[in-house]
């Protein structure tokens, strides 16, 4: 089969109301294997429509939001003809364990090495094979427009939802033990209120903001801050937060677990981050390190346009 004309759909519920990790996923890697293949994206409601995907002649069905979607979408394959692929954002987990043994994709992609030894354990026909996420390179650099945070430095950035798996509760204890430098996060979600209630107690609102910024807008305060954190849950399936911070040039403290010693290698520094003595260490012991373009050199590694070349040599070793 001739690869131009090879067809693949992402089935995206939320691309558009929200930017995660998965919707980030689907809009970056969908925009470069259009240069090569036709890409279609049902989001919404077209996400769920077995009519529309069974009916769209394609080659690979490529379903991001799991269980239900991950299922409907395997029992269209022999009608619609087509093979199916997920990806590992939900992380290790049950809803992983169902994507993999329950739907069995033609294939499965780990994010990192931890995930894809996990993966096998559970496949019983898929293939499982290993692409990391990505960062935009172009969109995430050193240089550009910055902001001013009104804050006293140094400044000290996390980007993630304001829910209870990301565990900004453990930054604000830690940045209350040290006694200079400024905590901004950016995010939303269902804790907003209680996390500025502890960081203007902890620390005061001199030194503490929770901002809600457009997903296009967040580069310039990345190469504004002076470092980044995020403590999220060791069963984040990678964290593409922390690429765009270190392709930014902008070290990082985050969990010791391995997966985050396979994303931030050089690029900062690990510690366990319930340990608020500890985390405060090694946030002051980030500060006090010049980094030089280690942070960047680290997040060149995993570029949108290298992972797409694999996808690519994937789709067309199983044509």
């Amino acid at each position: 089969m001739d690869q131009k004309k090879l067809k693949i759909v992402f089935l995206s519920e939320f691309i558009g109301k929200v930017d995660r990790g998965a919707e980030t996923y689907v809009l970056e890697l969908s925009k470069r294997l259009a240069q090569k293949f036709q890409v279609d994206i049902l989001a919404g409601k077209d996400s769920g429509s077995l009519k529309k995907i069974v009916s769209g002649g394609y080659d690979w069905v490529i379903p991001t939001n799991g269980r239900t979607q991950a299922l409907m979408a395997s029992l269209g394959r022999v009608p619609g003809k087509y093979k199916t692929l997920i990806s590992g954002q939900s992380g290790v987990g049950r809803d992983d364990i169902w994507n993999i043994a329950i739907t069995v994709p033609n294939i499965y992609v780990a994010l990192t090495d931890y995930e894809m030894r996990w993966a096998r354990k559970w496949a019983w026909k898929t293939k499982i094979v290993k692409i990391p996420n990505g960062v935009n390179l172009e969109k995430f650099n050193p240089k550009g427009g910055r902001v001013n945070f009104n804050l006293p430095g140094p400044i000290i950035l996390s980007v993630g939802a304001l829910d209870w798996y990301k565990h900004h509760e453990r930054t604000i204890k830690a940045m209350a033990k040290i006694k200079t430098g400024s905590l901004v996060i950016i995010g939303a979600g269902p804790k907003k209120k209680e996390l500025e209630e502890m960081g203007n107690s902890l620390l005061g609102k001199d030194r503490f903001k929770i901002l809600s910024i457009t997903f296009e807008k967040i580069p310039k305060y990345y190469r504004s801050a002076d470092l980044f954190v995020l403590p999220s849950w060791d069963r984040e399936a990678f964290g593409i937060v922390y690429l765009e911070a270190m392709a930014s040039n902008l070290p990082v403290v985050a969990p010791d677990d391995l997966a985050r010693r396979e994303i931030v290698g050089d690029g900062g520094i690990l510690v366990d981050t319930p340990d608020a003595e500890k985390y405060a260490a090694a946030i002051g012991e980030v500060l006090s390190k010049k980094w030089g373009d280690t942070p960047r050199k680290q997040a060149e590694n995993f570029s949108w346009d290298n992972a797409a070349v694999l996808y690519e040599k994937l789709f067309k070793e199983l044509v």
